[in-house]
């Protein structure tokens, strides 16, 4: 399903809110992304590092009305909520969980509906439409997500579901895969640096910005380092999912050379992202979970990666 126009819950993830006059200056210091080119009409994908550049959190990221809000994997909403108040105390800053205030759909296919509430989203990515308290963030593979307040959730579905097909949540997962955008779970919190996810392909890294915690780690990776292990998209014949952060395999190393990200079934079997040594990629011989098990097979990601390019933002 994840190639037809459907909708679902995307129930995955929380929202951590930032609000007050210094949102932006607070956040600033903060996250990967460039928050001064955040505005009405823009988002960005984004992360939360360690002093050694280690991803805490990564996240969508948009402004509203007196500061932003930050969708995440929900395993890390509390944590970050909790050591960003920390530095939050310092500054005139409001952090909370507003998940429940909240009810956010994915949309395949969904333009005509969404224009049908008022909603003209560019076809660009990271575009947003606002209307009627409603949000629409365009994502880089023309998928959209519909953000709302609570209280319109049962009426908005139902609309929904007058026009489009629902679907569980893994034809979404799918859908990223394939797009190749990861995400940090609780299980990989501080195992990868951005570029891994290739994060900064996909705009939610500046390298222009100034400083923010763990940029001198992240800056020079992308300078003067040489990335080792970055993002890959494989498939694998079967109908266990595997769990983010599990083990792959590899005869060219004696241990592990990589980490599941985001895994989703597929009409074949199981598709996945993953953190792997390229030395092993190039070879081409993975497996999961041990030196022996199931062998996985290398697909091709919808982007290239650029440098040149990623250090304009």
């Amino acid at each position: 399903m994840a190639d037809t126009a459907f909708f679902c819950l995307l129930s995955h993830e929380g929202l951590l809110a930032v609000r007050g006059p210094d949102a932006s200056k607070f956040l600033q210091g903060q996250v990967t992304c460039n928050l001064n080119y955040l505005n009405d009409s823009q988002c960005s994908l984004g992360a939360r590092c360690t002093p050694k550049g280690r991803m805490q959190s990564s996240f969508r990221i948009v402004s509203q009305n007196d500061g932003f809000l930050l969708a995440m994997d929900n395993e890390l909403l509390g944590p970050q909520l909790a050591d960003l108040q920390k530095y939050a105390a310092f500054s005139k800053s409001k952090l909370g969980d507003e998940s429940a205030a909240w009810v956010r759909f994915g949309l395949s296919g969904g333009d005509d509906l969404l224009l049908g509430l008022g909603l003209e989203l560019p076809p660009q990515a990271d575009s947003v439409a606002r209307g009627n308290e409603l949000l629409a963030l365009r994502l880089a593979d023309g998928r959209a997500e519909l953000w709302a307040p609570a209280e319109q959730g049962n009426a908005l579905r139902e609309r929904l579901a007058a026009q489009l097909a629902q679907a569980p949540l893994n034809s979404w997962l799918l859908a990223q895969v394939r797009a190749g955008i990861g995400q940090v779970v609780g299980s990989t919190r501080e195992l990868f640096i951005p570029q891994m996810l290739n994060l900064q392909a996909l705009g939610g890294v500046s390298f222009k910005k100034g400083c923010y915690t763990g940029q001198e780690i992240v800056a020079r990776m992308q300078y003067l380092g040489k990335l080792k292990r970055r993002l890959y998209r494989l498939s694998l014949a079967s109908d266990q999912l595997p769990e983010p952060a599990t083990a792959l395999f590899s005869p060219v190393h004696g241990s592990s050379v990589g980490e599941v990200v985001l895994a989703a079934r597929s009409d074949a079997g199981v598709e996945l992202l993953a953190v792997l040594q390229d030395d092993a990629a190039q070879d081409g011989r993975i497996h999961l979970g041990t030196a022996e098990g199931a062998a996985l097979s290398l697909l091709d990601l919808p982007y290239t990666l650029d440098s040149d390019r990623e250090i304009q933002r």
